[in-house]
């Protein structure tokens, strides 16, 4: 049995477009996620470890406030494009697109003011809630009238989070959900005595810009291959990798099926995530540096997170050998991701 509360969280600052925020809590015996009408962030998300005792995993802010400010999309659900798009540009139907480069020379995330700063509108479920907002045509560049739900539902251990749009234009469309992890609970120093697992036979490598230079290589005895579990501390020190951003590729498949494991043998806590999607963006949180103050007041160094975003692969709108991105009318986007959590 899923309990759902609603509880306001405060104000959106008038230069930042204004509103009324919710927070909705979603609490099974085994989780307690909290959702924010902003964004569709996961502010916060109680799991057991193996003493039976909760401990909130991701990372964020106490307050509505940290959330107004720039941050690096903690929780949030990203778009209309997530990840990013090379040199903030493309063409659909023989018309070219440019979109507001907010990453280099890159637009990533969905730009300026993408999904994850807008208020959306809730509907409460008997066992979750459901977002809606109509993205308008040329919001950050993008064509078309776009319609988009975003619902999250907790049963158990599991939570889904499942993704529709549909559209009155064709446009390219890609949405995640950009939580950052800690099983050992967030301000926990690091993820190094994680272990990940990721079933994926290929990834894309990416220039010096983090845009996929179209190669799809394979992991085999590569720093890449996590199909078995690794220790991520020493995997790193092994193969000299500074962390990981970069698409894993997933078997090409419309049905639900197992793509990544983490586990934290500390604590016992583990979780594993579940897609339709035909990629997973595996970060390391490369970019925290110390200096953004989260819950509690600790402080978020490089590494102390990890993000599993199920989505398209990055730059697919411009990669004709990638998946499509593209979303046509008549047609309907519709992907799920099933996030499980469990204390061994």
């Amino acid at each position: 049995m899923t309990e759902v509360r609603r509880e306001a969280f405060g104000q959106v600052p008038r230069e930042a477009g204004g509103g009324a925020v919710e927070k909705f809590v979603l609490k099974s015996d085994s989780v307690e996620v909290q959702i924010l009408s902003l964004g569709c962030i996961i502010a916060a998300l109680e799991v057991k470890g193996r003493d039976g005792a909760f401990s909130d995993v991701v990372l964020g802010f106490d307050t509505l406030e940290g959330y107004t400010r720039k941050h690096p999309f903690f929780g949030a659900v990203v778009g209309r494009v997530a990840n990013r798009i090379a040199k903030a540009r493309f063409a659909v139907d023989g018309k070219e697109y440019h979109l507001f480069p907010n990453d280099g020379p890159n637009s990533l995330h969905g730009g300026a003011r993408g999904f994850d700063k807008v208020l959306w509108s809730p509907q409460v479920l008997p066992n979750g809630v459901c977002f809606f907002r109509l993205s308008p045509d040329g919001e950050e560049g993008y064509p078309g009238d776009l319609k988009v739900w975003v619902t999250y539902t907790l049963s158990g251990g599991e939570l889904a989070i499942n993704y529709r749009a549909q559209t009155n234009k064709t446009t390219p469309i890609n949405l995640t959900n950009h939580a950052y992890f800690n099983l050992a609970g967030q301000g926990s120093r690091d993820i190094y005595d994680h272990e990940i697992s990721i079933e994926a036979d290929c990834y894309l490598p990416v220039d010096d810009t983090r845009i996929p230079t179209g190669e799809v290589a394979a992991v085999q005895g590569t720093g890449f291959d996590l199909r078995q579990p690794v220790e991520l501390g020493k995997h790193l020190q092994k193969f000299r990798l500074d962390g990981f951003d970069h698409n894993f590729c997933l078997q090409q498949a419309q049905a639900r099926r197992l793509v990544a494991r983490a586990r934290h043998l500390p604590s016992g806590r583990a979780m594993e995530v579940h897609t339709t999607q035909p990629g997973v963006q595996f970060y390391t949180a490369n970019n925290l540096d110390g200096s953004l103050k989260g819950k509690g007041a600790v402080t978020y160094p490089k590494h102390s997170a990890f993000c599993l975003e199920t989505q398209n692969w990055p730059d697919a709108v411009n990669k004709p050998h990638f998946p499509s991105a593209l979303l046509r009318p008549g047609e309907e986007y519709n992907h799920t991701t099933w996030l499980m959590f469990s204390a061994m």
